[in-house]
Parts: structure tokens; C-alpha cells; sequence
């Protein structure tokens, strides 16, 4: 993935999906035509909305799907599999239709962001992956939107990739932080196969080299004039980093026709020292040197800095971003949604004692509905495949839970939210750049009122459902209840 075509990871699924693929080809069900969706119920650390990202990958991994020799010898040494499956293993080709909601998409729970429809022994294979890809990309993407929402417009850099989980955790979530708004990343990779803009400058290693913090600053920007940005907190910052720096500019940086670009502050109290490092700088005659804030920062001390007056102009966020440490489970699923028989589509539904984990039946796709005049979302409406809505007409809104809750909206424009990914396994989509993800991902965000994107206690954004859905699902749990009493 993301440019190395030597790794293939079609068995990296859970063990089940292969023996339930071998049951399925057994029981003569394997080419029975499946609907799967993939979604989530609920947003991580209590937010308003969650951000779709993941969607290149999950197509390279479906474009590349095959068992090699060496995959089927495996499982042949395993002696749970017949040699009918192992045999079909040898010629598999993915031949699903998918459709999914474009990546940088705001997105809310229940609401299918990926649907699969094809054999069920395909369909059925690419449930961990699909997981995989999603789960963790809408995770890191949502965490930095939330990180960038508090840096209220100064800049906010991914410095996260050691401490990331693995390194497709550094890579693939420096670029879902970027389609969640970081402006930079410290990962070379990320900037090499995404076009993510890599930036750093020193670690305290660079300072701790050399005799003297002096003799470090010097040398730096004897290299970098023209982007000498230093770090001043290896020894003190106020009584020898900021002091140092400012000579130094002075000497190597200013003498050579450059401006400083700036310094950054990694540990004490930051917002205290950026505040007597602002004096200092500014009375040195560097007003336009920009102050660089790191270690171990989230969105909620981000945003307390701001509000106590520091004196920052961009953030370095690393392990409580790349790796969503206040929430760190997206918490997506992959869920049978219906069947083809006789040529009718038949729905399903997953029961549980668990409210919450019941399942939304039927061949779906999800909506959000537009102000015309504004252009501000109103709500998202989930209806069956074959439903349209017309943005000529009123159109009751009704709460699917408190169905006596009920809005009728006009003027209004409707935009259905998934787009064709795949056909017969031929793929249908070319996947934007990652920048024109980000800059898709910030317009859309434009159009969530502020309500919905506060932090604590954000209002609720309706997510309903269709009379023809909503009756469906009734009637459909209903005669399955009826079954158990």
C-alpha cells in the first residue's frame, strides 16, 4: 500500500472470514449477492460529527486482492479447508459492486460510509481490512480536526510518527491528519507518497553536540539561514535559549540579508514562557520571529493556552494526535444489511440484547439535505437505494426514535452522499489528491453550524430515516420478536 506493491495483504483478515467463506462455498451459498455496510454508532471523545478518510487505501487493497502459493499452502497445512475452497482461493478475483462516501466527508453514526454488494465470499473476505483502513484514518483525521478547531486558526503540525502504532500508523495517519487540517507533518514518507508538506528543523541531540548552546545555534543557521527556526529549551530557555537565539540571529541569519523564522519551546510551562520569549524576541526587533509550541499537547490544552493569552503562532502535536489518545477506538463495523433471493432484495437485521448494537436492514444510502439559502446542513436522511428525494417538494423530517418529533423543510437541496467506487470489481473512481481532500474536508466543515462543533455537549445532528425505511425496520423487528415469544 501507499506506492509498496510487494507487500499483499489479502490474508490479513480474521480467521473467520475464511472459514466462513469455505462454509459459504460448501453450502452452495457462495455466490448468493450479499449487502454489507460499513459504519459506525458512535463519534470518539463525545464529539459532534467524525470525518471520513481512508478511501484510496481500502481501493488499493480491493484493486490488489489475490492468494498467492505460499497464502494457500497455509491454509491447505491448517486442514480446515476443502480442496474445492483451495482450489477457488488459487483464481479469486474481486468482482463486488462498492460505493462510499467520499473521504474529508463530515460523517455521523448509523449512516453507511462503505457498501459492498456482491457474492457473499467475496464480500464476506474483505470485512477486517475494510475495518482496518476506515477505523483508523477516520479516527486520526477526526482527532486533528478537533486539535485544529482549538488552535483557532494558527497552524498545527503532525509531529507524531514515534509514537504512532506501527509505522502504517505514522505514514497513513500522517495523511489522515492532514485531511483533518494539520498544515505539515514530521513523516518523510507522508510528504513523499502524499504530497503532506514534511517540516522539522532540531531535536536537543542537534544543541547537546556541540560545546555550547551558542556554538549549536550558530552552526544551524550557518546551514539553514534562510529557515532557522531553533530550539530553546535544552537548557533554559529564558536565561540562555531565547538570549542565545537572539544573537544569533542577529549575527548569522539577519547579517546574510534572511529573517529568523522562528523558535520553538518543547517543555516547561509553555504558555508562560511564550509570553516573556514574545518580549524578548519583540524588543530584539523581532517581531515577525514566529513561536513554535511541542510536548504532549491536545486539543483541550491547546485550546486553554489560547484563552490564557500565549503567545503561540503553530502547534507540534505528535502522540495524543496520531494516536486519538483520549478516544482511541473508532469503533466502525461491517454488517450484513440484506440478500438477494429470487431477484428481490430481502433485508436482514442483527438482533442483540444491546440496543445500541442492533443493526439498520436494507439496501440503503444516506443524504444531507442543504439550506439553499445559507448552504448550511440541516440533517442527514438515510433512505432505501431506490428512494430519491425531491428538493421541490416540502419533506417531513421525523426524529426515528421520537417519531414525534417531526420537521418539514423547504428550500432546500439534497445531495446523496455515496458515489460508485467499484463495478464488477472494476474500479470506477479516481481517487483526488490528498491536498484536494483537505481543501474538500475544510468546505464542507464550513457547513456544520458551530453548535454542532462544540466539544463538550455539541448538538445532536439528525441523522432520520425515510417512512419507507423506517416502516421496514419496524416491521421487520417486529416479525422477528414475534418469533421469541
Amino acid at each position: 500500500m501507499y506506492g509498496d506493491t510487494r507487500r499483499n495483504l489479502t490474508m490479513l483478515t480474521d480467521f473467520y472470514e475464511l472459514t466462513m467463506m469455505n462454509g459459504f462455498l460448501s453450502s452452495k451459498t457462495a455466490r448468493k449477492i450479499a449487502y454489507f455496510d460499513l459504519f459506525f454508532r458512535r463519534v470518539p471523545d463525545g464529539g459532534g460529527f467524525a470525518l471520513a478518510a481512508g478511501l484510496e487505501q481500502l481501493i488499493e487493497y480491493l484493486k490488489t486482492l489475490q492468494f498467492t502459493e505460499d497464502d494457500i499452502e497455509y491454509l491447505r497445512g491448517r486442514k480446515l479447508f476443502s480442496t474445492e475452497f483451495l482450489k477457488f482461493l488459487k483464481n479469486f478475483r474481486f468482482t463486488c459492486d462498492v460505493w462510499a462516501i467520499p473521504e474529508g466527508t463530515p460523517i455521523f453514526p448509523q449512516e453507511p460510509v462503505v457498501t459492498v454488494r456482491g457474492p457473499v465470499i467475496e464480500a464476506q473476505l474483505i470485512e477486517t481490512m475494510a475495518l482496518i483502513i476506515i477505523n483508523h484514518q477516520s479516527l486520526i483525521a477526526t482527532k486533528t480536526n478537533r486539535v485544529v478547531r482549538a488552535a483557532a486558526g494558527r497552524s498545527v503540525m503532525e509531529f507524531g510518527s514515534r509514537r504512532a502504532q506501527g509505522f502504517d500508523g505514522a505514514v497513513l495517519g500522517a495523511r489522515a491528519a492532514y485531511i483533518g487540517g494539520a498544515d505539515a507533518t514530521a513523516c518523510t514518507m507522508a510528504d513523499r507518497n502524499f504530497g503532506v508538506p514534511a517540516a522539522g528543523t532540531m531535536a536537543h541531540s542537534w544543541v547537546q553536540m556541540f560545546d555550547s548552546e551558542y556554538d549549536a545555534f550558530s552552526a544551524y543557521a550557518g546551514t539553514y539561514p534562510q529557515n532557522c527556526l531553533l530550539l530553546v529549551d535544552t537548557y533554559n530557555v529564558l536565561k540562555s535559549g531565547v538570549p542565545n537565539a537572539i544573537r544569533v540571529f542577529n549575527e548569522k541569519v539577519v547579517s546574510r540579508g534572511f529573517r529568523p523564522a522562528g523558535i520553538r519551546i518543547d517543555s516547561g510551562d509553555i504558555t508562560y514562557l511564550s509570553l516573556k520569549a514574545r518580549a524578548m524576541l519583540d524588543a530584539a526587533g523581532f517581531s515577525d520571529c514566529k513561536i513554535v509550541a511541542s510536548n504532549s499537547l491536545d486539543e483541550y490544552i491547546i485550546r486553554d493556552m489560547i484563552i490564557q493569552g500565549a503567545k503561540i503562532d503553530s502547534f507540534g502535536v505528535g502522540e495524543r494526535l496520531i494516536t486519538a489518545a483520549s478516544d482511541p477506538v473508532f469503533g466502525g463495523v461491517y454488517k450484513l444489511v440484506a440478500v438477494e433471493e429470487n431477484g428481490q432484495i430481502v433485508p436482514k437485521v442483527k438482533l442483540s440484547e444491546n440496543v445500541s448494537k442492533l443493526t439498520l436492514p436494507c439496501y440503503k444510502k444516506p443524504w444531507r439535505l442543504y439550506d439553499r439559502a445559507s448552504g448550511m446542513a440541516i440533517a442527514d436522511v438515510i433512505t432505501l437505494a431506490d428512494e430519491e428525494i425531491d428538493p421541490q417538494k416540502p419533506y417531513e423530517l421525523f426524529d426515528p426514535d421520537h417519531v414525534w418529533k417531526r420537521k418539514t423543510v423547504t428550500g432546500f437541496t439534497a445531495r446523496s452522499l455515496q458515489v460508485p467506487i467499484f463495478k464488477g470489481g472494476e474500479c470506477v473512481y479516481k481517487s483526488p489528491l490528498t491536498e484536494e481532500i483537505k481543501a474538500y474536508a475544510a468546505k464542507e466543515l464550513k457547513k456544520l453550524w458551530d453548535e454542532v462543533k462544540r466539544f463538550e455537549n455539541p448538538h445532536k445532528y439528525y441523522v432520520d430515516l425515510s417512512p419507507r425505511l423506517w416502516e421496514k425496520r419496524n416491521t421487520l423487528l417486529g416479525e422477528l420478536y414475534a418469533r421469541f415469544e
